[in-house]
């Protein structure tokens, strides 16, 4: 590659400034925000590629792409311009950019005095590169020791990123490690610098495969560096601050797009197994799990159907019904939604080359096409060779949804599992329609997903426009929580598993990813062990998305009874989830209205506090539920950071109360997920232990956390129907409360707004054993609140 040296001043506008930079590329600088610009370097005064559709500001991006020429959806501030010889200096109020000759930019921040502080710098000794003859394109900065890295969605090992390498190449990474496994399913190109005094984002807007190395790389001839660099496209990334880390992530959302508000049920258990549809008699194997739910009184909300509805012979073809193994479709689907379940089904977007529809999509030019002969290009898929939808292609939008609706949504499918979609077509030079505009596969591919899911999308709002969709999707790019649910894919079952993707779904929480989680108890390999389950289960009950999954390599199946001895434990985890589910649906109306993280690092509400950056099993749930897992055999105590704050935290089964900023050992016997309460929260929890049904969900529950001295604490309970668009015209209920405590009395005033009522008609109030002050709710002594 070629590094880019001499600039010269070319021209500025009301919202940019662009240079000539060795006399034939353009860098351009626009101040989006106070706190944010954006950095674009033009190859010859011209786009690799000139659309994005990550980038979404204000609305959803057009099909066919945003224009990167577009700044709706940006503040664009006023900022100030001053030049001298050999460098150039641009400022908003809060952000200061200097580019230096030879090339290279350094950033500050001002501080809350208002001084101006160092906050990042490219490599002075060669910054941004080129390659002079084709494509790849790379970008150095410098690297202090002080710094710590996050971020980067979906990635094996640590939650902390310092002195790694990873690579963004969407991947199939069937029972990958947790541990080191490099590159995975997702393309997330976002990091998130830290320092005690600032935090930075830093997103790449180039979906070609690429490359950062976040300080694992040295050389002899330069400072310490970090790198990123793409095999194809421009560099064009967007740089912000915050003051903590939570500012960062949720810019970050703002930048990319709002998370998706699915309805209730979408947080209930999920069932899914590959035995059952692989199984010859596969509908009598799904009927069966409604009865086994029943027999063991396990609540459940829906069932995912693995791709095996689908086979022919023992492979996959979308869109294709076995009726000898699912003779009667319509009858299943109307089981499941009698016992209050729902169903989604598993889709794939490349069609093998046997597929029964394959010649009549290949003549009407719905693939992705080979680069020298036009043809529909050919990769591997599921044992075989098979061709990739294009989704840039309107005619295979409209053909896929014709698909979704007529062989899914009328038979009674209520959602779409897009799976498989990581679009593996390593031709970098096929061609995809682009809406017009051919475009070469490598500048694209982690597109091919996003496109697949607002396909399937639109599919099922324009088959039920009354009800909020509920999609889910392995693979992706940035943006992606626009659309669906989804998980870390296709995991192997042991206990570094349990561990770190842990860890894995925190850091897709920090990277905009916020409605996620695990199959629970391990995809692929052996099957658990009972310890191992349950203690799986304990965890995948504390996050946004709980399913137990699994294809063990003995046939076996990862079901809640499937140990007898410890069903009542898993039965507990689950009906705890139940009981926490206002709890979680207000968790996920605040991702969706106040870009609020469900799964939160205990660092994101803690920085103060420096033990909660180490690595650790913790997490939180919301802000107010501390989740200490256990991830190791044999361990029936729990070491525990509480973290440093005002107010403490109690423990959630006992009560007992302990200060912040200390270790503390807590019982965790086998059938105990070990939770504690921050101190002044106030947890909403339901009655109903069975599926989500709002008209019958007539009682609920606000424990109390109280402070134990004086002061006053908030918060709030979302409350609608769980599925149509109602909230948008005002017909939900956001109960907001206030708890005001001193020596003698807990005073608890609640105020609600919203034009939906409830079936539960009374709000009881309940504190914790050993608490002596009396109850005030809305200044009259009691326990109850009648709506």
């Amino acid at each position: 590659m070629k590094t880019l040296k001499h600039w010269t001043f070319e021209t500025q506008s009301a919202h940019h400034v662009e240079l000539n930079v060795d006399g034939q590329h353009s860098l351009c600088l626009y101040m989006l925000e106070e706190g944010m610009f954006r950095v674009l370097i033009k190859r010859k005064g011209e786009l690799a590629l000139d659309r994005t559709w990550s980038i979404a500001p204000a609305q959803d991006v057009p099909w066919e792409g945003r224009s990167r020429e577009d700044l709706s959806g940006f503040t664009c501030p006023a900022w100030t311009l001053a030049q001298q010889d050999d460098h150039l200096t641009i400022a908003t109020e809060k952000l200061r950019v200097t580019v230096h000759q030879p090339l290279w930019l350094e950033w500050h921040y001002r501080d809350e005095t208002g001084e101006w502080q160092y906050l990042a710098g490219d490599r002075p000794t060669s910054a941004y590169l080129l390659n002079a003859h084709g494509d790849g394109v790379a970008h150095y900065l410098s690297r202090r020791k002080d710094e710590r890295f996050y971020g980067l969605g979906e990635k094996a090992g640590n939650l902390q990123r310092t002195g790694k390498r990873y690579e963004m190449r969407n991947l199939d990474a069937m029972g990958y490690n947790a541990v080191s496994t490099d590159p995975l399913y997702k393309h997330i190109p976002f990091t998130i610098t830290r320092r005690d005094d600032i935090s930075m984002g830093l997103f790449y807007d180039n979906l070609s495969s690429c490359w950062l190395d976040l300080g694992n790389e040295i050389d002899n001839y330069h400072t310490a560096y970090r790198r990123w660099q793409a095999e194809a496209g421009d560099i064009d990334y967007y740089i912000f601050t915050g003051k903590r880390v939570l500012d960062v992530t949720k810019a970050f959302v703002r930048l990319t797009g709002k998370t998706l508000f699915g309805p209730k049920w979408s947080l209930g258990y999920s069932g899914s197994t590959m035995h059952y549809t692989d199984a010859p008699d596969a509908q009598n194997q799904l009927m069966n799990f409604i009865r086994l739910c029943e027999e063991h009184a396990i609540p459940c909300d829906s069932f995912q159907l693995s791709s095996g509805y689908t086979s022919i012979n023992g492979k996959r073809y979308v869109f294709n019904w076995n009726y000898d193994k699912v003779p009667q479709p319509k009858v299943m689907t109307k089981a499941f939604h009698d016992a209050g379940l729902h169903l989604a089904a598993n889709i794939k977007p490349c069609l093998l080359q046997d597929h029964p529809r394959y010649n009549e999509v290949a003549e009407r030019g719905l693939f992705i096409r080979d680069s020298e002969t036009n043809a529909p290009e050919r990769s591997s898929f599921w044992d075989d060779e098979g061709s990739n939808l294009d989704f840039t292609n309107p005619d295979t939008i409209a053909w896929w949804q014709d698909g979704v609706t007529s062989q899914l949504l009328e038979m009674g499918i209520d959602s779409t599992w897009n799976d498989n979609n990581e679009f593996e077509v390593w031709d970098g030079e096929a061609r995809c329609n682009g809406f017009g505009k051919e475009i070469a596969i490598k500048h694209i591919r982690p597109v091919m997903p996003l496109l697949m899911m607002r396909t399937s999308m639109e599919a099922q709002q324009r088959f039920a426009p009354e009800k909020r969709p509920y999609l889910i999707s392995r693979s992706g790019c940035a943006g992606m929580q626009r659309y669906v649910q989804t998980w870390s894919g296709d995991n192997r079952t042991n206990w570094d598993t349990l561990r770190y993707n842990t860890r894995m779904g925190v850091g897709m929480s920090l990277s905009g990813l916020y409605n996620v989680g695990h199959d629970v108890a391990g995809f692929s390999g052996d099957k658990p062990d009972a310890e191992l389950f349950l203690r799986w289960v304990q965890n995948g009950v504390m996050h946004p998305r709980f399913t137990i999954h699994s294809w063990n390599d003995d046939q076996t199946v990862n079901e809640p009874w499937m140990y007898p001895a410890i069903t009542p434990a898993v039965r507990s985890a689950i009906e705890l989830r139940y009981r926490l589910l206002p709890y979680l649906y207000t968790l996920l109306w605040q991702a969706h209205a106040d870009d609020e993280p469900m799964l939160r690092a205990t660092f994101l509400d803690h920085e103060h506090d420096a033990q909660t950056f180490e690595e650790c099993d913790d997490f939180l749930l919301g802000r107010d539920i501390l989740v200490a897992s256990v991830v190791e055999p044999g361990q029936r105590q729990r070491r525990v950071w509480l973290p440093d704050n005002e107010s403490g935290w109690y423990d959630f089964y006992t009560s007992e109360w302990f200060s912040g900023g200390q270790w503390v050992t807590l019982d965790a016997p086998l059938e105990k997920l070990p939770l504690l309460v921050r101190a002044g929260a106030g947890l909403p929890l339901s009655e109903r232990i069975t599926y989500v049904n709002a008209a019958k969900d007539d009682r609920r529950e606000l424990r109390l956390f109280p402070l134990k001295g004086v002061g006053t604490t908030a918060g709030m309970l979302f409350e609608d129907d769980g599925e149509s668009w109602g909230y948008k015209d005002g017909n939900a209920l956001w109960l907001e409360w206030e708890m005001v405590c001193d020596g003698a009395t807990i005073n608890l005033n609640v105020n609600p707004h919203g034009d939906y009522v409830p079936a539960w008609k009374t709000l009881k109030v309940t504190l914790p054993a050993g608490e002596k002050r009396k109850l005030l709710v809305n200044g009259i002594e009691g326990s109850e609140w009648v709506f």
